[in-house]
């Protein structure tokens, strides 16, 4: 095989894997997107309800605090789900 053969069959490697590397690319941040949207309710959720443990006129129980908790958490795994996806 000539230098020359040997060189653009490199470039088709590369092509191939640079190819392959962008759709990857495509296709994880399409997730992570997607995940970020539906993030995004849960944070107008979560304010929501730091609004109503915050003012002082509204009564909130404990249970009420404990499920704005679990969806604290949730938000939180799910933006480091996203992250974990913007890193990769």
């Amino acid at each position: 095989m000539s230098v020359k053969n040997e060189f653009e069959s490199l470039l088709g490697n590369l092509e191939s894997v640079r190819e392959e590397l962008q759709l990857k690319l495509h296709l994880a941040s399409m997730d992570a997107k997607d995940e970020f949207e539906a993030a995004e309710n849960q944070w107008q959720q979560i304010k929501s309800k730091a609004s109503e443990i915050a003012d002082d006129s509204i009564e909130t129980s404990e249970d009420y605090i404990a499920k704005a908790k679990i969806v604290g958490e949730e938000l939180k795994a799910a933006y480091q789900r996203v992250a974990a996806r913007l890193s990769e």
